[in-house]
């Protein structure tokens, strides 16, 4: 009788036995910056657990197996779920199968997926990216051919964006028009163009801008909840607030039921996302409303399309104006 198969070593067990993570081992292996004392750690452990990968070191070219991975925060959340519908419509025209990974928004697990991506032989990868730029060098150095979507970390990687700036622009304006002008942001990690797009948006319009108005939630309904709550609790004085994104409106909706702050008469409200419940909420939310299939499509067509490829796709985002903003009290 034979004796039982082993499991195969992962990067995760070099990350664990070296005492390092994940985005560290990969980045030694494929050749990245450590310091020594790091590098001969990792090396050493690679060596007793006889990690062998399946790509780094070899002709990574030759070996690619065709398809997608698509890497994304969540995909119970509605935008991202439509983005997925886009990269699968197009994959499907190509005859190309899609492995989609979850992150979680967290720039480790992120990590954990590029090397298993790497080790995998991955061909195309699309991704909205949690972490920062250098969490993909050891993917682009194993000549992984990635296209980010939603978000643009890295200048060397095309990317498929929604106007972020033009549509957070409109939105204040829109609100300034009502005569507000203590008005709140709730962003959510990974927003950082749309927290800039919004301070860029006051400056331009004359109004001053105020830190704590910008009110930052980890990837959660629960740590949006805390975040939209605490906002309406200890800053009475916002008039509107512009969440980031469909889970941080739905939770400034329940916080302002909670505490018995009402839309529009005590706090205007206008949210990134056109999601279906969006219009039958009670009252009806003013949203910015952003192409999220065709930032999918866009993005599957990028990672398809051989030779030069423009930096950054742009998509326009519009304004849906319902009952949920009124002048301000």
């Amino acid at each position: 009788m034979s004796g039982p198969i082993s499991r195969r070593v992962t990067i995760k067990d070099v990350a664990e036995a070296a005492g390092v993570g994940v985005a560290t081992v990969s980045r030694v292996l494929s050749g990245g910056s450590a310091s020594a004392e790091t590098r001969e750690r990792v090396l050493a452990a690679a060596a007793r657990l006889d990690y062998r990968p399946s790509a780094l070191g070899r002709n990574l070219r030759r070996q690619r197996t065709g398809g997608i991975g698509l890497l994304v925060p969540d995909v119970t959340d509605t935008f991202y779920a439509r983005l997925v519908d886009g990269v699968l419509s197009c994959a499907r025209s190509y005859g190309e199968p899609v492995t989609v990974g979850v992150t979680g928004d967290d720039p480790e697990r992120e990590a954990e997926l590029i090397g298993t991506l790497i080790e995998h032989s991955m061909d195309r990868v699309i991704a909205v990216p949690s972490g920062d730029g250098e969490t993909w060098a050891p993917a682009l150095r194993s000549g992984l051919n990635l296209v980010f979507a939603d978000r643009r970390v890295r200048a060397d990687v095309p990317s498929v964006v929604a106007d972020d700036r033009s549509g957070v622009l409109t939105a204040v304006e829109y609100l300034v028009g009502l005569g507000h002008r203590r008005i709140a942001f709730l962003a959510r990690h990974g927003q950082s163009q749309r927290v800039a797009a919004f301070t860029g948006a006051l400056a331009a319009l004359g109004l001053p801008a105020d830190p704590e108005l910008v009110v930052h939630a980890r990837a959660s309904r629960d740590s949006a909840y805390a975040a939209a709550a605490g906002l309406l609790q200890h800053r009475p004085d916002v008039t509107a607030v512009l969440a980031g994104g469909n889970v941080l409106g739905e939770a400034a909706v329940l916080a302002a039921r909670e505490l018995d702050v009402r839309i529009p008469r005590d706090v205007s409200l206008v949210m990134f996302d056109d999601v279906p419940w969006a219009e039958l909420c009670s009252p009806p939310l003013t949203v910015i409303a952003q192409p999220a299939q065709d930032i999918g499509y866009r993005a599957a067509e990028l990672v398809f399309r051989q030779g030069r490829r423009p930096p950054t796709v742009t998509l326009p985002t519009e304004l849906v104006v319902r009952a949920s903003c009124g002048p301000r009290r």
